[in-house]
């Protein structure tokens, strides 16, 4: 086997190992495999996504008490693109969670492998864009627009569902509406490892 030939063995396997690793992290959560989520996460990472900003470990154990309230989410996930930089790598998806609204969003993942093991140390979010839909067709969903004034355009739904819930969400979130916020965070991100962020 030649040299270059190896070393891409080498990537794409990295590359299908981090993917698997962003797949388990949603379908533990739907599924309720606190363990199997929690060892999907380093101990020092960072989760900051609408309604939570704390550490992986964090995100998980609030997760669980999030569906012991009945608050459930339920995750589509599209295709898994990452790029991979030595023992770090970013993995990125566009991603629907379905509560009784849908947020569009783009997720980004920082990932690094530590004693030859890929886990997350960050979960990020873009918002895009979200809606409310009945969920038995030819019904209507009545929302007070006065009730969503004081939240941002592209997460102002998930703000909404999330607040009635007891869950708070910041406004300074990274969303379509503020490219500037979006700019940071994808130049943080792409700066912890090394790399250039896509144009």
């Amino acid at each position: 086997m030649t040299e270059s030939l190896f070393r891409a063995v080498l990537e794409a396997a990295d590359i299908s190992a981090v993917s698997q690793l962003v797949l388990r992290v949603f379908v533990s959560r739907d599924l309720g495999l606190w363990e199997q989520m929690r060892d999907c996460f380093h101990d020092d990472s960072m989760v900051r996504i609408s309604w939570i900003k704390a550490s992986g470990p964090e995100y998980v154990r609030r997760s669980k008490e999030m569906a012991e309230r009945n608050v459930q989410a339920s995750h589509r996930l599209g295709p898994i693109f990452v790029t991979p930089a030595g023992d770090r790598a970013i993995a990125q998806l566009a991603g629907i969670v379905e509560v009784t609204m849908s947020s569009h969003a783009r997720l980004l993942f920082r990932v690094e492998r530590r004693e030859g093991v890929w886990r997350l140390f960050g979960f990020d979010a873009v918002y895009l864009r979200d809606e409310i839909a009945p969920v038995i067709p030819g019904q209507t969903v009545a929302v007070d627009p006065d009730a969503l004034r004081t939240f941002r355009p592209s997460y102002r739904l998930l703000s909404y569902c999330l607040a009635s819930s007891g869950f708070p969400v910041p406004n300074d979130l990274a969303g379509v509406d503020r490219p500037d916020l979006v700019d940071a965070l994808i130049l943080e991100i792409y700066g912890w490892a090394s790399l250039t962020p896509p144009h």
